[in-house]
């Protein structure tokens, strides 16, 4: 390859590239499989959020109905840019198919758990108008007191008018909802040792993802009404490369692409998200 200013010229992504990107990032992401998506526009949205449900009332006959004046109010969901560059050597050049299928296997759990780290709290917030649920309610769920620390956590979000729905996972929740176990040492959590999978919790939905893990707080998973969550994208994942840029890939390393055969890409995407954080809990553990 030339070693011409952004050489792009000897790479043809095709649209359909970006779009499996896109669609492989809401597959690997826990968050974005069991939040609502919505449109967002590149200035942000307004969201309309009920504080307080309508009510309604027995009437008899001829009598006035009940008038009901529930309490809205607004948040903004902004978008805020997540991006990720993936260095290649030049030989996938040379085989189109080989360096889509890398692509689509590469970049998407790339944004999917930076995104997913970022909603759970392990990671900060890129500003004021992304929510979290790093103050979420905890429950420590470590044996022997996993399931009266869940159904703690479906009460809890009951009680702050949610319906504990969805559960995202971390394989280390994984593995300790596996090892939780009855007075007769059978598996609370799954249907046979075979399966070796929790798909329901209490009736909730649970979707693995390796973002959904904190090590730090010993956060293992997110239990919530997720109904009351929200992601939008702006014009979906971008993509671009470049093979003549110097990259900086941390400890005073870097890579001269041209000197060294390679070339770039970058995976970026504008991604906004926004909860009723009162309806979630976080799912902890003992370290």
């Amino acid at each position: 390859m030339s070693g011409t200013p952004t050489n792009r010229t000897n790479i043809s992504l095709p649209p359909e590239v970006a779009a499996e990107i896109l669609a492989k990032t809401q597959e690997a992401s826990a968050v974005m499989s069991l939040a609502r998506q919505i449109a967002l526009p590149g200035r942000g949205v307004s969201i309309p959020v009920i504080t307080a449900d309508p009510e309604a009332a027995w009437v008899g006959e001829t009598e006035a109905k009940a008038v009901a004046n529930p309490s809205l109010s607004t948040k903004v969901m902004e978008p805020y840019k997540l991006a990720v560059i993936v260095p290649f050597s030049n030989e996938f050049a040379r085989d189109a198919a080989a360096l889509y299928d890398e692509l689509v296997r590469r970049l998407p759990l790339a944004l999917a758990q930076k995104f997913d780290a970022t909603v759970i709290g392990a990671v900060q917030a890129p500003g004021n108008n992304f929510d979290t649920f790093a103050a979420a309610t905890a429950q420590n769920i470590t044996a022997p007191n996993t399931y009266s620390s869940l159904v703690a956590a479906d009460t809890d979000i009951a009680t702050h008018s949610g319906i504990m729905n969805g559960i995202a996972l971390s394989p280390q929740g994984k593995g300790v909802l596996l090892g939780a176990v009855d007075d007769n040492k059978r598996p609370l959590f799954i249907n046979n040792v075979s399966e070796g999978a929790v798909p329901m919790v209490l009736g909730a939905k649970t979707v693995l993802s390796k973002g959904v893990y904190d090590g730090t707080n010993n956060v293992v998973g997110i239990a919530g009404d997720w109904t009351q969550a929200m992601y939008g994208t702006v014009e979906g994942v971008k993509i671009d490369y470049s093979s003549d840029a110097t990259l900086d890939i941390g400890s005073g390393n870097v890579i001269n692409l041209f000197q060294q055969n390679m070339f770039a890409v970058r995976a970026e995407i504008e991604i906004g998200f926004r909860a009723d954080v009162n309806c979630f809990n976080r799912l902890t553990v003992t370290p």
